[in-house]
């Protein structure tokens, strides 16, 4: 008895129908590759037209003016291929759930190394511009597993939504007006959804293609201003009772010379030329295309630094070409579609259905601060914060020394002549018990007690005894300040008098003094 392979759904999958092409081209009919062009002399009835259609599910034309911005709307393509290689620049990882078998995860990670998986991946991203992508994927057995072994992008066009919900991909076939279901297992279909509606609608091209008509319009009109610009302005000018065959010989005349750069008139005509003189094309057309372009760099990055001559390297390294939370998003749209669609198939046809399954990430990280996260970590672990070596070179992007190479170590100081041992603290402090800042007890001030170990307990204790006596050091200068305020009548008045009888500091000088010598032998003495 053959033993049946099942897919993640518990369901038998047939064999025989994991390597036959599927979505093949044909040369007419519907999955035919060629097709007239929709851009050229794209008006705004039409575009309304295209976009309308797309949404009723009839999208073969708007698919086709997505394909064609591409490749003449210079702007749009290279923001678009910016987002989508931001994403296809990522190396896949793979996070394995508590209790998934080894062999599984091991058959996983081999196949996600593979560069044509990865190719495949990238091809999805298409999906961005378009609103889908589809990747059909060929079987076989290799190495006693049933393995994907060809990836094949196929062409959006060949594919069409169900008419009820518009939301179901579907196979387009000649004759059959629904199309055909997708077979399990043999297509890989990415939707991205930057926002929520029908897929056909969430492609960057809808809106793109509104810019992409003006843009081509103002292109146009620059390019006839351009033509003529700086030119002088050719007038002919005919006497009283020229013939119509005049006016004609005149007009030729004028005429050759933009061509010819001469020309013979009679002696009766005349032509003036007149300079051209005005504002510069591109502050009129020229400002219209910019700011198009700023829109779809917006809609399509999240931003317009990096896409801007104008912006600095601060801040196009800030905004990262594209924005961090929207590439995560692309990042893990993408990895869903690939875990839905051929992980969980490769794992159940090869193992049986099971209740986890490794999953596959495009893992984009925040831009890291290097030396905040090295200050900070110098700052912490000598007072005692445990923190992972290998989480701080991952954050630095630093890879595991192996046994055999050599390591960067800090440079070790130059050795000078041996100092001597630092003298005892009972030698060089008095154990007299700190007390007040008067000039009796100053003495006092520049001892600490000698069996106490910690710096930073000693300065205290002597800040502590220091501010004790508080009163004694603010009462000869504030007491003066309290009697000149309650008997002048002047601010004129009340400076005299404090000229005639000042605060007197000098208790605070005292105390200071003391107070600054005891935490200088502390210091001393933890040297």
């Amino acid at each position: 008895m053959t033993p049946q392979i099942l897919g993640p759904d518990g369901r038998p999958v047939s064999s025989r129908a994991l390597d036959k092409e599927i979505a093949t081209p044909t040369v007419s009919g519907v999955r035919r590759v060629a097709e007239e062009r929709v851009s050229s002399g794209l008006t705004p009835a039409r575009l309304a037209s295209i976009l309308r259609d797309a949404q009723m599910g009839q999208a073969r034309a708007y698919l086709t003016l997505a394909e064609e911005m591409e490749e003449r709307y210079l702007h749009y393509a290279s923001v678009l291929m910016t987002r989508k290689l931001r994403i296809a620049g990522i190396p896949p990882t793979m996070e394995v759930p508590k209790g998934v078998p080894a062999k599984i995860a091991d058959a996983v990670g081999e196949l996600i190394e593979d560069t044509a998986f990865q190719e495949a991946a990238a091809a999805l991203l298409d999906g961005i511009g378009k609103g889908y992508s589809v990747v059909e994927t060929g079987w076989e057995y290799r190495d006693r597993l049933l393995r994907p072994v060809t990836f094949t992008w196929r062409d959006p066009r060949f594919f069409q939504f169900d008419a009820l919900t518009l939301t179901q991909l579907r196979l387009a076939v000649d004759g059959v007006v629904e199309g055909e279901e997708l077979p399990k297992a043999r297509f890989m279909v990415h939707m991205p959804a930057p926002r929520m509606g029908l897929p056909i609608r969430r492609g960057l091209a809808r809106p793109a293609s509104w810019a992409y008509m003006v843009q081509s319009f103002t292109l146009q009109d620059w390019s006839a201003f351009a033509e003529v610009y700086g030119i002088p302005f050719r007038v002919g000018k005919y006497g009283p009772g020229a013939s119509e065959v005049d006016k004609r010989k005149l007009l030729r005349a004028v005429t050759s010379i933009a061509n010819d750069a001469a020309a013979i008139i009679p002696e009766s005509m005349l032509i003036e030329f007149h300079e051209v003189n005005g504002a510069r094309g591109e502050q009129v057309f020229g400002s219209l295309i910019d700011y198009t372009d700023d829109k779809v760099s917006l809609v399509t990055l999240g931003q317009t630094m990096t896409s801007k001559d104008g912006s600095s390297y601060g801040q196009a390294k800030i905004h990262d070409k594209v924005r961090i939370d929207i590439a995560q998003a692309d990042g893990r749209q993408l990895g869903q579609t690939v875990n839905r669609d051929l992980i969980q198939w490769f794992v159940a046809m090869n193992f049986g259905p099971q209740a986890l399954y490794p999953k596959v990430e495009w893992p984009v990280t925040e831009p890291e601060d290097i030396a905040a996260l090295a200050d900070a970590v110098s700052r912490l672990v000598p007072v005692g914060l445990k923190v992972s070596q290998r989480e701080i070179r991952d954050r630095m992007g630093l890879s595991e020394p192996q046994a055999d190479e050599e390591l960067l170590q800090a440079a070790t100081p130059a050795q000078g002549p041996a100092e001597p041992p630092p003298e005892p603290r009972a030698n060089r402090l008095s154990a007299h018990p700190v007390t007040c800042g008067c000039s009796s007890c100053a003495p006092a001030l520049l001892s600490a007690p000698a069996a106490e170990p910690d710096g930073v307990a000693e300065t205290d204790a002597a800040f502590a005894a220091a501010l004790e006596d508080w009163q004694d050091i603010t009462d000869p200068l504030l007491d003066p300040l309290r009697q000149v305020l309650a008997t002048a009548t002047s601010f004129d008045e009340a400076l005299a008098l404090l000229n005639a009888r000042g605060p007197d500091g000098a208790r605070l000088a005292e105390a200071l003094a003391a107070a600054t010598s005891l935490a200088r032998g502390i210091g001393d003495g933890k040297d």
